[in-house]
C-alpha cells in the first residue's frame, strides 16, 4: 500500500456561449481562449503521458454546457478560425520585432506553439469530446465526469426538487450519449451541496461528487478521517472533500506557485500595449482592445510596467521545481496522517481546469512534471499514488455514513457569493419560472390528457432549455464579481423572457412556429432533452 493517495480533479466549465447571430460577441472568445490555452494543451499532455506509458490518474470534469459547445459545428468552425488568426498574428509579430531579438524569440515561440495546437485540433477533426473519450476508453488513467446541466447552484434551488432533478438527469443523459457509459461522478455547480440532492445523483447512477472541506467537518456525524476519506451519504453516494492545504499551494496567486515572478504575466498583453491600427485585424471590429494571447513579460512584481522579458526556459525549470515541492509536500502530509487512519489518506485537490494554461501559463507543464515525478521519482511503498475517486471506491469500499452540511466552495463556504445585493433580484424570476415549468409539464403529462402535439412538444423542450440557461450559476457569479455585468444581466433577462413567452404561448394553445424555430437554432444545447423530466 502507498503512504497516501492524490486525487487531482480538473473542472472544465464555461457558461453556454453561442451567438450565431453575431460572430463578434467578445464573450464567445472565452471559449476560444480556453480551448487554445487549456483544453488542447491538457489533451496533448494526457496523450503524451499515455504514449510514454506513464501510469497517471486524473479526473477531468467536462461541464454539460462545455460539452455542448465543444460538439457544436458553428463553434468548432470559429475556434479553428481563431487558431488560424493566432498563427497569422505570430507571423506579423516575428516581422514587427525583427529589431528586438528577445521579443522576436518569443513571437517565434508562440508561432510554434499555435501551429502545434492547430495540428492537434486537426488530428481530432476538432472533436475534443471524442478525443477525451478515446483516452478514457483506452484505460489511460483519465476519468471524465460531468456537471449538473447548466451548473445550477443547488443550495438556492432546493425549493423545487423537480428542477434540481432535471439538472441532474439531463446532464447524465448527455454524458451517456457522448461517452457510452454513465458518468461515475458529478460536479455540482460551485460545489454547491444541499442535503438530499445526493439522492438525485443516485437516481442517475452517479457514484460520487465533491464538496468543500467544511461540508464534512460539519457533517451530521463527526467525520472520523476529516477530509481525507469520503463519506457515504444515506443514499449511498460518496462525498469527497477538498483538501485546503493542497489547494492553497496551487490556487493562490499570492501564496501559491502561479504568483512566482518568473512565470508569464497574464495581464500584460500586446492587445493593450500596441497601437490599435496595428492590432485591427486581431481585436474587435469596433476597435475594442482585448487579450490576444501574446504576452512578452514575466510577472516580476505587482505593477504592469518595468517587467522582465519572459523567459520560457526559466519558467519551465520553475514548473519542475514547483512540481517537486508539491509532490514532497503531499508525501509529508500523508505521512503525518497515515498513523491515525486505517487506510492510506486521500488528498483531494480540485481546481478550475482553466487555471492550468490560461491563467497560469505554465500550469499544464506543472501537471505533466508532477505525474512523471510521481511515477519515476518515487520508490517502494513510501510514496503518493495518483488516484481517481472511482478507483478509490473500488479499492476501499467501506466508509462512514453521514450527511454533509449544506455548503459551497465559494467565499466563506456557503451561499453569499451567489446571493447578495448584486444578484438577489435574479432568484424570484428563477423560482417562478421553475414552478411554471413543473406546472406545464404536469399539465401536459397528466393522466387522461391528450398529450402535446409535435409543435407543443418542441415548445415544451425549448422552454426547458431556456429555464436551464437562466439557472446557470455563472450569471450570479459575474454580477457579484462586476466583470461583464451587462452581459450576465442580458443573458438572464433573455432566458427568462424567452421562457415566459413559450410558457404563455403553450397555455394559450398558440405556439409561434417562427419564434420557436429561431430559439431552437440559437439555444440548441441538449438536443435529446425531454420535457417530461420536470413532471
Amino acid at each position: 500500500m502507498p503512504t497516501g493517495y492524490l486525487a487531482l480533479v480538473l473542472h472544465a466549465h464555461l457558461p453556454f456561449l453561442r451567438h450565431p447571430e453575431d460572430a463578434t460577441v467578445m464573450e464567445e472568445r472565452w471559449l476560444y481562449e480556453a480551448v487554445v490555452d487549456t483544453y488542447l494543451p491538457l489533451l496533448r499532455m494526457f496523450e503524451g503521458l499515455a504514449h510514454d506509458r506513464v501510469p497517471y490518474r486524473c479526473t477531468l470534469s467536462l461541464s454539460a454546457p462545455l460539452i455542448a459547445m465543444l460538439r457544436d459545428d458553428l463553434l468548432k468552425e470559429r475556434i479553428a478560425k481563431h487558431l488560424d488568426a493566432l498563427i497569422a498574428l505570430s507571423e506579423s509579430e516575428v516581422e514587427r520585432t525583427r529589431k528586438e531579438p528577445w521579443y522576436q524569440q518569443l513571437a517565434r515561440h508562440y508561432g510554434e506553439r499555435f501551429r502545434t495546437l492547430r495540428g492537434t485540433w486537426q488530428a481530432h477533426d476538432g472533436d475534443l469530446v471524442r478525443a477525451f473519450r478515446r483516452l478514457q476508453d483506452a484505460g489511460s488513467g483519465l476519468e471524465v465526469i460531468t456537471s449538473n446541466a447548466t451548473h445550477g447552484f443547488f443550495p438556492l434551488m432546493d425549493r423545487n426538487w423537480n428542477a434540481m432533478r432535471a439538472q441532474v438527469a439531463i446532464a447524465a443523459e448527455q454524458y451517456e450519449e457522448c461517452f457510452g457509459r454513465r458518468s461515475p461522478g458529478m460536479w455540482l455547480g460551485e460545489c454547491g451541496y444541499v442535503p438530499g440532492c445526493d439522492a438525485l445523483l443516485r437516481d442517475a447512477a452517479v457514484r460520487y461528487f465533491f464538496v468543500d472541506t467544511h461540508a464534512l467537518e460539519n457533517a451530521s456525524r463527526p467525520a472520523v478521517h476529516g477530509a481525507h476519506a469520503p463519506l457515504y451519504c444515506e443514499s449511498g453516494v460518496a462525498a469527497f472533500a477538498r483538501d485546503a492545504d493542497a489547494s492553497r499551494q496551487v490556487w493562490s496567486a499570492k501564496e501559491g506557485y502561479p504568483g512566482d515572478k518568473h512565470y508569464r504575466d497574464f495581464y500584460r498583453d500586446i492587445g493593450f500595449d500596441l497601437p490599435v491600427d496595428y492590432l485591427k485585424p486581431w481585436i474587435h471590429p469596433e476597435g475594442h482592445r482585448l487579450y490576444t494571447g501574446f504576452k512578452y513579460h514575466a510577472i516580476t512584481h505587482d505593477q504592469l510596467h518595468d517587467k522582465w522579458v519572459y523567459d520560457p526556459a526559466i519558467a519551465r525549470g520553475k514548473a519542475g521545481l514547483h512540481a517537486t515541492h508539491f509532490r514532497e509536500s503531499r508525501l509529508a502530509q500523508c505521512r503525518a496522517l497515515a498513523g491515525r487512519m486505517d487506510r492510506p489518506p486521500l488528498v483531494v485537490a480540485p481546481f478550475d481546469a482553466e487555471l492550468f494554461g490560461h491563467w497560469w501559463h505554465e500550469g499544464v507543464q506543472f501537471l505533466d512534471d508532477l505525474f512523471r515525478q510521481l511515477h519515476f521519482d518515487q520508490h517502494g511503498d513510501d510514496r503518493v499514488e495518483p488516484m481517481s475517486p472511482h478507483v478509490y471506491l473500488d479499492r476501499h469500499p467501506t466508509h462512514q455514513v453521514a450527511t454533509p452540511s449544506a455548503s459551497s466552495w465559494g467565499q466563506r463556504g456557503f451561499n453569499e457569493y451567489w446571493l447578495n445585493e448584486t444578484n438577489a433580484w435574479v432568484y424570484p424570476h428563477l423560482h417562478a419560472a421553475a414552478e411554471r415549468m413543473v406546472a406545464l409539464a404536469r399539465r401536459f403529462a397528466a393522466p387522461g390528457a391528450a398529450g402535446p402535439t409535435d409543435l407543443e412538444r418542441r415548445a415544451l423542450n425549448q422552454a426547458g432549455r431556456e429555464l436551464l440557461l437562466a439557472q446557470s450559476s455563472d450569471w450570479a457569479f459575474i454580477l457579484k464579481t462586476g466583470t461583464t455585468v451587462s452581459y450576465a444581466t442580458r443573458r438572464t433577462h433573455e432566458a427568462i423572457v424567452r421562457f415566459t413567452r413559450l410558457h404563455d404561448d403553450l397555455l394559450a394553445g398558440k405556439v409561434d412556429l417562427p419564434y420557436l424555430a429561431a430559439l431552437e437554432a440559437k439555444d440548441n444545447l441538449f438536443p435529446q432533452l425531454d420535457w417530461r423530466v420536470w413532471a
